[in-house]
């Protein structure tokens, strides 16, 4: 088997790699600002000129002028080739590099000819928009300059049947690698083929690590479709992705993310500075992207357009976030159809001002529906009020219930009773509080696991179902063995056999598949699916190392128990012969060994 670094492998070790760690342990730093500095190792000086910024993890010598990232720095210091100063820093921060099978290698060389064949087209589009002044002017005329042009690489496709065909035929590609990744399409009866994109305004689609995945066209008069995106294909499924998110995970602090409809959107926002804006590719909001909102951001916005379409979108994505645990809030831009035409007209503090008023979801509901009646009528308001009483019924907080009730009491002039009526029905109690649905008694799980690693367990399943990165990176420290529960383990063998040909997974495929082992404990089960995920974006890897230092910790004790346990049944019996003398050193020494390896852990953790 070969060894071989694949864009997966290059991310996640780069991700891992703390340059300031990595480069301390060469040579010594010191905090100045918000960076570091220290004497440069690849020239002599006396002055320190060598510094490290933490934030963008990234260093730069002003006296001999080198620079570049954590693997730059390695190649540089340890005179080693790229892939080996990948394996390198892979050994340094733990990460365990699988050499490939040869039908991985296969498989992993024909996604990287896709890449590289959608690179090329990249390139080629950018080349063309560089050397055309009308296209240009337009893309000014809008205000998107030089600078945002280069951020996201815009290009644009020549009105012509075949030039990017021939570009990349003149590379070498073949016409059957071309044909894949969606940038040609067959003539009739097979005879030749044509770009797909022409005469168009192209933007390039980006995945969080730096790939080109697919591309977007717009046209730039009233010619219909107005946008043309790139099919389905072995490197591009539309729902897996959002525009834009290469550069929120690039850029922003992920305080904010905001999802709006369109690439224009997304771009003019970026013009404006507001780098945290994002946009699904052409199709409604699936789990996946709800998903990845859940993951880049703290705070998760709506700003879909205000037209009937934006607004039915708008109310399913709000349901399809708060499946995901997320409370969205929405923007409202008044009589602008969308973000690009209120960012024409006003400045980014009028935009920050929309966002600081943002509607929860429960008051744009009420919002949306108010525009649907005239209130001032009788029967309006009695269709409004019917309506809002149905939202009000599935909040799951009696205090959210309680306000709202209140609330919609005061501005239609109905009485609070009325309307709790109408949203508890005739369950009210006699001194005028609301009797709520007593809830069913679940009895506590009877299992002799610690409670916390119990919640260990189950927290990383949740994770491993979430999404296929923590997935990945769970399994390189976590094996099935490692679980005490035996539901989890279930669970866990499930996982993985479904991400063997899956690239998303859901908890109703585990569910279903789980509910058919025998020997389950039901409540258990339920438990796991029950329980929410809390994390915030910033936290979630430090969350999930602790997860495993727990689950680690009470696997080392439990086996440490069942050894200080045999030591003392072995120190009862004073006429031990040569065999269990031999034995009973050995379960001291192997009792040190726990005790170390305990040790370090709680170390790891105090760190």
């Amino acid at each position: 088997m070969t060894f071989f670094v694949d864009n997966e492998i290059v991310e996640k070790v780069r991700d891992a790699s703390d340059i300031v760690d990595i480069v301390s342990s060469y040579l010594p730093l010191k905090k100045s600002g918000s960076n570091y500095v220290g004497l440069c190792p690849f020239h002599n000086e006396k002055t320190p000129s060598f510094t490290v910024s933490e934030s963008k993890q990234f260093f730069h010598c002003f006296g001999c002028g080198e620079g570049g990232d954590v693997v730059s720095f390695i190649m540089k210091r340890e005179n080693l080739s790229f892939p080996e100063a990948i394996k390198l820093l892979a050994e340094k921060v733990g990460i365990e590099i699988e050499e490939k099978e040869p039908k991985d290698l296969i498989k992993t060389e024909e996604k990287n000819k896709g890449y590289e064949i959608n690179k090329e087209a990249a390139r080629y589009f950018f080349n063309n928009l560089k050397e055309n002044a009308k296209v240009l002017d337009y893309l000014y005329k809008r205000k998107i300059g030089n600078k945002v042009i280069r951020q996201f690489g815009l290009g644009y496709a020549l009105d012509s049947w075949d030039a990017l065909y021939k570009y990349l035929k003149g590379m070498n590609f073949k016409d059957e690698e071309i044909y894949r990744v969606g940038l040609i399409g067959k003539r009739a009866k097979n005879e030749g083929y044509y770009d797909k994109f022409r005469g168009r305004i192209i933007f390039p689609i980006i995945d969080t690590k730096g790939r080109v995945i697919g591309f977007g066209g717009r046209v730039m008069d009233n010619a219909m479709p107005k946008y043309l995106n790139s099919p389905e294909t072995y490197i591009f499924n539309k729902g897996n992705h959002l525009y834009g998110l290469n550069l929120v995970n690039k850029l922003s602090d992920r305080k904010r993310i905001i999802i709006v409809e369109g690439y224009m959107d997304v771009i003019s926002m970026f013009n404006k500075g507001l780098n945290y804006a994002v946009a699904s590719l052409g199709t409604a909001l699936t789990e996946r992207q709800a998903r990845l909102l859940k993951r880049y951001g703290e705070e998760v916005y709506f700003c879909y357009d205000t037209d009937k379409a934006g607004i039915n979108a708008t109310l399913k994505g709000i349901q399809l976030l708060r499946n995901e645990g997320i409370d969205p809030k929405i923007i409202f831009l008044g009589d602008y159809k969308d973000p690009d035409d209120f960012l024409k007209d006003n400045t980014i503090e009028d935009f920050e001002e929309k966002m600081n008023s943002a509607y929860n979801h429960v008051e744009y509901k009420i919002f949306i529906s108010k525009e649907k009646y005239n209130t001032e009528e009788t029967e309006g308001k009695i269709k409004f009020t019917k309506e809002i009483a149905k939202i009000i019924k599935d909040l799951k907080s009696p205090i959210e219930q309680d306000i709202y009730i209140e609330k919609i009491a005061k501005d239609m002039n109905i009485s609070k009773e009325a309307i709790e009526k109408e949203v508890f029905g005739n369950t009210k109690k006699a001194k005028g509080t609301t009797q709520y649905k007593k809830k069913t008694i679940i009895t506590p799980v009877n299992t002799s696991l610690p409670l916390a690693s119990l919640t260990a367990e189950i927290d990383l399943i949740k994770f491993m179902i979430f999404d296929r990165d923590y997935y990945e990176e769970i399994i390189k420290e976590i094996a099935v063995e490692d679980f005490n529960s035996l539901e989890c383990r279930e669970m866990y063998n499930i996982i993985n056999r479904l991400y063997e040909d899956k690239e998303i997974i859901y908890e109703e495929q585990i569910r279903e598949e789980i509910m058919t082992v025998e020997n389950m404990d039901i409540q258990l089960v339920k438990k796991v699916f029950s329980k929410e995920l809390k994390f915030s974006p910033n936290n979630v890897n430090h969350m999930i190392k602790d997860l495993i230092h727990t689950i680690r910790t009470n696997k080392l004790e439990n086996k440490r128990n069942e050894v200080k346990l045999k030591i003392e049944e072995m120190e009862k019996n004073k006429n031990k012969n040569y065999l269990e003398e031999k034995l009973f050193i050995e379960l001291c020494m192997e009792l040190t060994n726990l005790n170390k390896e305990l040790n370090l852990i709680r170390h790891e953790e105090g760190r």
